[in-house]
């Protein structure tokens, strides 16, 4: 992607992507620290949301809790959902850029009128009906965003969750020049020929950790390249799926894991005749998208050069990358 670049800059949802350098550079990783502190002393915190305010903030702060030895329990589910569990005993952050979306407001009305007191909201606005139920919320600097697909403020939910995350293990701050390579993800060129068989495939298929990563580009995909995506999370590309896969198919694997890169290859590439690409920061045997590496932040480098592949994929079939016709900004919205 290119800003400065009419094809590009015409639309909101290129500069949203590109507003996330400056989000990730002027992230203040201190603002945290009080509430890491809440809930390390409660000893587990459940994640809410719907759709991307879930899915890549809540998993990936997850995957390194559980790396890194948090000693709290980290989780994460729909609103709906979690309105079935007793939450008693945890803290609940509710996310949603909004505030006023109803599954999410649903919920947090529910805990306060059980009287669970560490009930947290994450928002990119302020005044809002969550904001009214929960004890705290934290408003994401990043500011609302015009185009459909959420972008800037999925990054900055997953860095705040992160920080918490990190504030409870003792670990130090993360690599300091995260922004610059986030620019480096979201700027580099994309083979066209990469662009070329996703735009023509019957699925692009999006495997990897259960970090949110594959998951929210799938989700993403639909909503910036109105095609078919689908999520396999770990080996699961290789366990079964392959039946109905089909040569045309295109396969993105973030960050694959060394031993399984023989298997991947035997069955897809080998067996079913597909195309696999490969997201990551180092060299792999399939075509690969390189990134820079960014130590433990590199899950946000891969995100970001997956967003740059799929505005790529969009420009090619023409679409107006702001406006899908039946995605929404607020999914299911509090009326009133």
């Amino acid at each position: 992607m290119n800003r400065k670049d009419a094809k590009y800059s015409k639309f909101a949802l290129v500069q949203e992507m590109m507003d996330t350098v400056d989000v990730v550079g002027g992230f203040d990783q201190s603002e945290a620290a009080e509430v890491a502190a809440k809930i390390k002393s409660v000893g587990k915190l459940m994640m809410v949301g719907e759709g991307s305010s879930r899915i890549f903030p809540a998993k990936n702060a997850i995957r390194k809790a559980r790396t890194w030895g948090a000693g709290t329990e980290l989780a994460t589910e729909g609103s709906r959902q979690a309105l079935q569990y007793n939450l008693s005993g945890f803290a609940v952050f509710c996310a949603s850029n909004s505030g006023r979306t109803k599954e999410v407001v649903a919920l947090a009305k529910n805990l306060k009128a059980q009287g669970n007191t560490n009930v947290f909201g994450l928002c990119a606005n302020e005044g809002t009906p969550l904001e009214e139920e929960v004890g705290e919320t934290f408003v994401l600097k990043c500011g609302w965003e015009q185009a459909i697909a959420a972008t800037k403020s999925v990054v900055e939910q997953a860095l705040f969750y992160e920080s918490m995350v990190r504030h409870m293990c003792g670990k130090g701050p993360w690599d300091e020049g995260l922004g610059q390579k986030v620019e480096e993800a979201l700027t580099m060129n994309i083979d066209p020929g990469i662009v070329e068989v996703a735009r023509n495939a019957t699925v692009r298929y999006f495997a990897g950790y259960n970090d949110g990563v594959a998951e929210e580009l799938t989700l993403k995909t639909n909503e910036i390249t109105r095609r078919k995506s689908d999520y396999l999370e770990g080996t699961y590309a290789v366990h079964g799926i392959e039946e109905v896969m089909e040569s045309n198919d295109i396969v993105f694997v973030v960050d694959p894991i060394a031993e399984e890169q023989g298997k991947f290859k035997e069955v897809l590439s080998d067996g079913v005749g597909l195309t696999v690409v490969a997201i990551a920061d180092r060299d792999t045997p399939f075509t690969t998208v390189r990134i820079p590496s960014a130590g433990d932040t590199t899950p946000v480098v891969s995100l970001c050069a997956g967003w740059n592949i799929l505005v790529e994929i969009g420009l090619s079939l023409g679409i107006n990358l702001d406006k899908p016709e039946r995605a929404r900004k607020v999914g299911n919205e509090v009326v009133g």
